[in-house]
């Protein structure tokens, strides 16, 4: 059945109105046409089937029959707090991180990130990430949207380890311990995992954020892309923390 995404405000009184770029997929890539099921979501845990009910003036309006809400409750919320990579490696990041459930992504600049990028193109790019996110719930079945922040620096995130129940800092350092075995005791709760840049976090900025509460992990023997690594760990942490 085909799945669409809707802003929460286009649900009114039972009844759904897309306009814009998803009524052109509607009605131009998908081909339907009235009385059609439907799946839609608003990015905030709920689902709506129903049925196209009027396709005209470059709209479409959807009559609903079945409201659902995401069912259980995930036992912990993983933040990723991504230095960005070179090039469009951050899209790649952003979609997979979004198939494998990641609650929020924090782009970060580092000393040694590549990109400098200025303020208009910053909001820019964040828009992109933003859409490339909601594509892909869209594709891969969720009900909810991660939330793309704003690029911050390093420095001000390295300080908000109390915010988070768990958070941990890849890093090629002697002084980081298994990843494994900081999970050993973690029940659930707000996770927050950060990944460096193409040639890692600074010295100083390792130190800061342990300094901070931040637990240095490392990833195991291989030195991993900052593209694979992010992704690596948010594999590992749905495995060993899904109910």
């Amino acid at each position: 059945m085909s799945r669409f995404y809707v802003p929460k405000e286009c649900v009114r009184g039972g009844l759904i109105h897309i306009s814009g770029r998803e009524t052109h997929h509607i009605t131009d890539v998908m081909r339907l046409k009235a009385l059609d099921k439907v799946v839609t979501f608003d990015g905030t845990g709920r689902e709506y089937v129903g049925f196209i009910k009027e396709i005209k003036n470059k709209s479409v309006i959807i009559e609903i029959i079945e409201t659902k809400s995401a069912i259980g409750k995930e036992s912990s919320k993983i933040t990723l707090i991504q230095a960005i990579p070179k090039k469009d490696k951050m899209d790649y990041i952003v979609e997979k991180s979004t198939e494998l459930g990641i609650s929020s992504i924090i782009p970060v600049v580092t000393g040694r990130t590549i990109p400098d990028w200025d303020q208009t193109k910053k909001l820019a790019i964040v828009d992109r990430w933003s859409k490339i996110a909601r594509e892909a719930s869209k594709q891969c079945g969720r009900s909810d949207i991660p939330d793309i922040a704003q690029i911050k620096s390093f420095s001000d995130i390295a300080a908000d380890a109390a915010g988070y129940d768990l958070a941990l800092i890849a890093a090629l350092d002697d002084k980081a311990v298994k990843l494994k075995d900081t999970l050993k005791s973690f029940t659930g709760g707000k996770v927050a995992i950060a990944i460096g840049p193409e040639g890692d976090f600074t010295p100083d900025e390792i130190n800061s954020a342990r300094t901070n509460g931040f637990k240095l992990v490392n990833l195991g023997s291989r030195v991993l892309k900052s593209d694979t690594a992010g992704l690596f760990v948010l594999a590992i942490l749905n495995y060993e923390l899904t109910n």
